[in-house]
């Protein structure tokens, strides 16, 4: 009799933590690459010196409050930063800037959705979220501080390693994609051409944990 009350109380406390786990937050720290192409109005000098702005490191972090047992709502936010040092020509000039240094980071925050099977009592979980927001990017060097923002979407879909039921580990993959179709160089408003527009689109790859209150 008494071991039936000891494990009716273990499962009464499980079931009463996963009741409780509300909240899950979800932070990693990975790799991305830019994928969208490069303006049409540069010229092949130009295009190598901004390969080296095409990777970077990438920060993630989603909070949701769970709705029901596969869904939840709540907000997202990343960053990517790359910087690149190296020869860079100017447009339409026969000058060459030595050790020019370029840094770039680009932003994004907006609310979303997680649908995943956190609350299955298994160790291997998936998950899936989505978030529309504001992607923001900001370009310096010596010279010019280029500024602008837009509608953006950022995705995630990962595999986590259930180390307890509030605490898991594993991989994902994402991407954040947006386009500014205007931006402001040293504070004046600049509208490129069609074929000009900065493409902010990445694709990462990080290392994620999840923490469940």
């Amino acid at each position: 009799m008494k071991k039936k009350l000891l494990i009716l109380s273990v499962l009464a406390g499980t079931a009463m933590t996963f009741a409780q786990q509300k909240i899950t937050i979800i932070p990693s720290v990975g790799y991305a690459w830019r994928v969208a192409k490069t303006a049409d109005n540069m010229d092949a000098s130009q295009k190598e010196y901004v390969k080296g702005l095409k990777s970077g490191f990438n920060f993630d972090i989603g909070a949701y409050y769970r709705v029901n047992t596969l869904t939840g709502l709540g907000i997202k936010y990343n960053l990517y930063t790359a910087s690149h040092t190296g020869d860079f020509k100017v447009a339409n000039e026969n000058i060459i800037l030595n050790d020019f240094k370029t840094d770039d980071r680009i932003s994004f925050v907006g609310p979303g959705f997680i649908y995943s099977n956190f609350e299955e009592d298994v160790k291997h979980k998936l998950y899936y979220d989505m978030a529309v927001g504001v992607l923001s990017y900001v370009s310096k060097n010596q010279f010019v501080e280029t500024k602008g923002s837009n509608l953006g979407l950022a995705a995630t879909i990962g595999y986590m390693y259930g180390i307890s039921p509030a605490v898991m580990i594993g991989p994902q993959f994402s991407y954040t994609g947006g386009v500014l179709k205007k931006y402001k160089i040293n504070g004046t408003e600049y509208k490129p051409n069609k074929g000009e527009y900065e493409g902010l689109h990445r694709v990462a790859a990080s290392l994620g944990a999840t923490f469940r209150f």
